[in-house]
């Protein structure tokens, strides 16, 4: 049990090393958004990207399985909870909202997957006391004297303490749904960007001296073999820390070099949809969208992303 909680308390850790160490460094440390959709995005090949960027992945599988009176009826209610302000119209931000709501799906879906391990006292929040103490207790008791690696476990300690004090906006030593949130994913919040970074030069750093070198760069990637020659990806490597990771051609990797490397400036699909969505769907053209100029189109919002991405179910219990 303790092995699982250090597992899950150090996700982006897990993900990193569970990639073999042979993939390339850009698949393996740079963070991207979920795709909105495994479809070519023009209405020549039809419009599943859409479809699947309205409904989500998932719920597109089974919304052409439903009656018109059935996808009308599960359309209302979609719509319904995309009306943030409850004015009866979609507008271009709620729409965003949504769209990028579903495409965070993934990771709500680990969040309570993991939520009631910590959360002990069941009062809906997660102090450190309760992290800590249930994925080290055991061993704090002993200080990690039982532990092979006492060093390792100690840095994993603090590092853990680190990430949950810069999640917990309000420094209360208490994480609310959307800090615990952002101290399993910390890429996912703009707040949590710079330790992101933090983490990755710490990973890689192997003498301290608080950047990367390139020897540093291809070691957290690739560790030859005995006569093994190097491969030619690799070489490729090299090329791209010279070129295009160090800016300021100075030899290392700095915090903002890092940080261009892995957490790119990417385009905002979700906004593109939202806008590619209204641009088709709204009929008199005054910007957002009503229930009806939906259901007029119900056809192609059944091809579209907005009715769930990765698995919505449209039920009392479900929430945004």
């Amino acid at each position: 049990m303790l092995i699982m909680m250090l597992l899950k308390s150090l996700v982006t850790l897990c993900i990193l090393a569970a990639v073999a160490f042979a993939v390339p460094a850009q698949e393996k440390r740079i963070h991207h958004h979920a795709d909105l959709s495994d479809h070519v995005h023009t209405d020549d090949h039809g419009f599943q990207y859409d479809h699947e960027a309205f409904l989500g992945k998932e719920e597109a599988k089974t919304f052409d399985q439903l009656t018109p009176d059935e996808s009308k009826d599960r359309l209302a209610k979609i719509v319904d909870r995309i009306d943030i302000d409850k004015n009866g119209y979609v507008n271009h931000a709620e729409l965003h909202y949504w769209i990028k709501h579903r495409q965070r799906r993934y990771i709500e879906e680990n969040v309570n997957k993991n939520w009631n391990d910590y959360d002990q006292n069941q009062d809906g929040k997660i102090a450190w006391e309760e992290y800590k103490n249930t994925t080290y207790g055991y061993y704090l008791d002993e200080e990690f004297d039982d532990v092979e690696d006492k060093a390792t476990y100690k840095s994993m300690l603090r590092r853990d303490e680190r990430r949950f004090k810069t999640a917990d906006r309000d420094s209360d030593g208490i994480a609310t749904r959307e800090e615990f949130t952002a101290f399993l994913h910390p890429e996912e919040f703009d707040y949590m960007k710079e330790l992101v970074v933090q983490e990755t030069v710490e990973d890689i750093d192997k003498n301290g001296d608080g950047k990367i070198n390139l020897n540093e760069y291809i070691g957290d990637m690739y560790t030859p073999e005995n006569g093994e020659s190097e491969p030619e990806w690799i070489q490729t490597e090299r090329k791209h820390f010279a070129e295009f990771r160090d800016a300021n051609k100075d030899g290392y990797l700095n915090g903002d070099e890092v940080a261009e490397w892995i957490l790119p400036r990417e385009v905002d699909h979700a906004d593109n949809e939202a806008k590619h969505l209204i641009h088709d769907t709204d009929t008199d053209k005054d910007g957002h969208l009503s229930l009806s100029e939906l259901l007029d189109k119900i056809d192609y919002i059944k091809t579209s992303t907005i009715t769930d991405y990765g698995g919505m179910r449209l039920d009392d219990h479900d929430e945004l």
